[in-house]
């Protein structure tokens, strides 16, 4: 009985949820909601379905909140119902409960004058709405039902713009090629508000500064036969002259020093750079660091979007915290502007202790330490110089390598200049500053029984945006140096096992010697929500070493193994490709694909990519029903003796797919169920590792799993819950069929925000 007492809750529970009505008093009725009915049968059935979803969102009150059709949050306001102010009956009653919305509380006349008037808005002028309660006799709930006879839908028939020959008519009829409202669409009046703001922003590019949307005025004349409408584009007469002005810039001053305190322009105080004023009472930066973020020129024609980008080009320059811009008029008389930009800054120097809980791509899960010390102009010139101390620890919870843990320490210096440190460098008038990167930095990552890697690393090179849409990360040279250190017997006796040899191991206390450029591509509009298709693309080439490898005529096949500084280089070509694309099935619910692809083709001093460059796969973000870099290369089994530790397996080569539906379950509770396969392969053959190495048949060697999940949203970050369970090994079992499901091979994973 005992062991069936958490159903018998939960059943009990549910009944009680169920009961809510028997709270409500003698004539109160409990509202489940409204609903709109069109009556037209003139109306396409998927004109009045979107119609009816669009009246029902306007309805008032809202009914009580349920989940799966229990009203948890009124029953828990019921039951924790209390006179007192204070205590737990209190705080679950005033936290987590929900009063009753009752029928009395709906506004029929209200609702129904909403739902008409949105109607007539959208073009059916002859719309008329009804509004009733609906109730079963001696119900204790009740809903209201709207009837709307929408009657026909108007449409435009014509639109005329200004024939005039002053330079505001001028300008408002050169917009009309691009206008919202086209003849044969539904009189909407959301679309023709909308024009009158894209006309705005169109004249604001044209130097009309004064201009506003409210000066436009859109005559509709509704007495068209065939229920059509003509609308008559004009300027209203009592236009302000200065709206209809053409301003041009005059001066600029910028001031980055500025407080609250100031209270005078101190134009006394600036000096001239280029086309812009600097004016500071002491010099706190060189002139030349606003050339990249005043976009507008005295003498030219205002327009909004050198405004807008300069602005955004000054938050994003980094010293300062605050930015305000001003525009004057020269004089009363003259169609000229003065620009002000008032900077504050940030304090130039910061310390900053962070404390971190991460889950790693190899299951680890563990806490990091970061000391950030901050400079944000550390040579006058807006550059960020940023020094930061970090340490870690990561611990393998439920994985094959328990017991060999995984600290990290090290040093990492950054300096940042918010412009292209070049002699060429792209065209970038946007609204994004470029940026050239210098990194230097040294890890030591300590293995618990098993070695120490020194890794020494450095790169230089740019980021840019090339639109909201298209982003630029160019590195000139990239270097890492991996020299390993104090390898234990038990690891170098793991590689030496003359029944197992694993060469995965043996690499992993290589040296890496990596020199060589690179270059990555981003596409993504995954950041506009009210797509219902949204893509990402992610693209990267690396090289290390190739043309030195190509004039020293090393050639590791043939014997011709060249050094630098005592250490065998490493020669590859690396290109990866990450494709996402997300489909919204519903406002709260979408698919999610992925597609990785990556090839690295080492040759000339190498065999095989770096082990610090190569490819794994397995564990939270990837093939979630296996253990992180478990699987491949390809249909190789790995042996390990009990008690020992698994090796990490990496390739050369890596195919992914990843499909995943996520629909809200409730509040910040959304599910998952997904479906993921792949694996990863070497492009050479060490004739130890059977069935590694990529070959036309390469689909036999894919791992298949699939599972569902939990993801809690708590805004400022994601925690997410997995369960994969394996449908296909990319190797035979004896025994075993090629496809099987089996919750007992399955994997839970615990991480932070979503998998991609």
């Amino acid at each position: 009985m005992i062991k069936h007492f958490k159903y018998i809750l939960f059943v009990s529970v549910l009944l009680s949820a169920c009961s809510n009505t028997k709270y409500l008093t003698s004539g109160q009725k409990l509202y489940t909601g409204g609903e709109v009915k069109i009556e037209d049968k003139d109306i396409k059935k998927s004109d009045a379905k979107a119609l009816k979803t669009e009246m029902d969102a306007l309805l008032r009150p809202k009914p009580n909140s349920s989940i799966l059709g229990l009203r948890v949050k009124l029953w828990i306001y019921n039951k924790t119902r209390t006179k007192k102010t204070k205590g737990l009956a209190h705080w679950l009653n005033t936290k987590f409960g929900e009063p009753p919305v009752l029928a009395s509380a709906v506004d029929l006349e209200r609702n129904s004058n909403i739902v008409q008037n949105r109607l007539q808005n959208e073009g059916y002028f002859q719309a008329q709405v009804t509004g009733d309660t609906v109730s079963k006799p001696k119900s204790k709930t009740a809903k209201a039902v709207y009837t709307a006879a929408t009657g026909p839908v108007y449409k435009i028939r014509k639109v005329t713009f200004p024939g005039g020959k002053e330079s505001i008519d001028t300008a408002v009829a050169g917009t009309a090629a691009q206008t919202f409202l086209k003849p044969g669409n539904n009189y909407n009046l959301d679309v023709i508000k909308n024009e009158r703001i894209r006309i705005d922003a169109r004249l604001k590019e044209e130097g009309f500064y004064y201009f506003a949307p409210e000066n436009l005025i859109m005559k509709v004349d509704s007495a068209v036969a065939n229920h059509q409408v003509d609308i008559s584009v004009a300027v209203k007469r009592s236009t302000a002259d200065r709206a209809k002005e053409i301003y041009t810039i005059n001066d600029i001053y910028v001031y980055p020093s500025y407080s609250l305190r100031d209270t005078s322009l101190m134009l006394d105080k600036g000096y001239k750079y280029r086309w812009y004023h600097i004016v500071e009472k002491r010099k706190t930066v060189n002139s030349y660091i606003f050339a990249n973020t005043v976009l507008l020129r005295p003498g030219e024609v205002y327009n909004r979007t050198d405004h807008n980008n300069s602005l955004n080009r000054f938050v994003n320059l980094g010293p300062y915290k605050f930015v305000k811009n001003r525009f004057e008029d020269v004089s009363e008389d003259s169609s000229k502007l003065d620009v002000y930009y008032f900077l504050t800054p940030y304090k130039k120097k910061s310390l900053q202790l962070e404390l971190l809980g991460r889950t790693t791509s190899a299951n680890y899960t563990g806490t990091q330490i970061n000391i950030n010390w901050l400079n944000r102009n550390a040579f006058k010139g807006g550059e960020a110089l940023k020094v930061t101390l970090f340490g870690s620890t990561d611990v393998q919870f439920g994985g094959n390598n328990n017991g060999f843990n995984v600290y990290q320490a090290g040093i990492q210096t950054t300096l940042s200049w918010p412009r292209f440190i070049s002699p060429i460098y792209p065209k970038a008038d946007n609204a994004y500053i470029p940026h050239t990167n210098f990194t230097l930095g040294y890890t030591l990552v300590d293995r618990q029984k098993l070695y120490r890697l020194n890794s020494f690393n450095a790169s230089f090179g740019y980021q840019w945006k090339e639109s909201v849409h298209r982003s630029h990360e160019l590195n000139i040279f990239n270097f890492n140096f991996v020299n390993p250190q104090h390898i234990s017997q038990l690891y170098l006796d793991s590689i030496n096992n003359p029944k197992n040899i694993n060469p995965a191991l043996k690499h992993v206390i290589d040296k890496q010697f990596i020199f060589g450029p690179s270059y990555g591509y981003t596409y993504t509009n995954t950041t506009e929500d009210y797509r219902t298709n949204s893509f990402y693309y992610n693209g990267k080439v690396s090289l290390s070493n190739n043309l030195y490898g190509i004039i020293s005529g090393a050639d590791t096949v043939k014997g011709k193994v060249k050094q630098i500084f005592g250490a065998n280089f490493n020669q590859y070509v690396k290109i990866e490709n990450e494709i996402r694309f997300f489909h919204k099935t519903g406002p709260n619910s979408k698919f999610a694909s992925r597609l990785l692809v990556g090839v690295g083709l080492p040759y000339g001093n190498s065999t095989q990519l770096p082990y610090s460059q190569q490819f794994f796969i397995g564990g939270p973000n990837s093939l979630r029903g296996f253990q992180a870099r478990t699987i491949g290369p390809g249909s190789y089994v790995v042996k390990v003796n009990p008690g020992n530790f698994f090796p990490d397996q990496s390739g050369d080569i890596k195919i992914e797919a990843n499909l995943e539906y996520r629909p809200k379950l409730f509040s910040i509770v959304y599910g998952a169920l997904f479906v993921d396969a792949g694996n990863i392969w070497l492009k050479n053959s060490n004739g130890l590792q059977p069935g590694a190495v990529f070959t036309k048949n390469f689909l036999n060697d894919m791992a298949v799993d699939a599972g569902f999940g939990l993801r809690f949203d708590l805004t400022v970050l994601v925690l997410r819950t997995d369960l994969g369970v394996p449908l296909r090994y990319p190797y035979s079992r004896p025994g075993k069929k090629e496809w099987d499901m089996n919750f007992r091979y399955s994997v839970f994973n615990l991480a932070i925000g979503y998998p991609f």
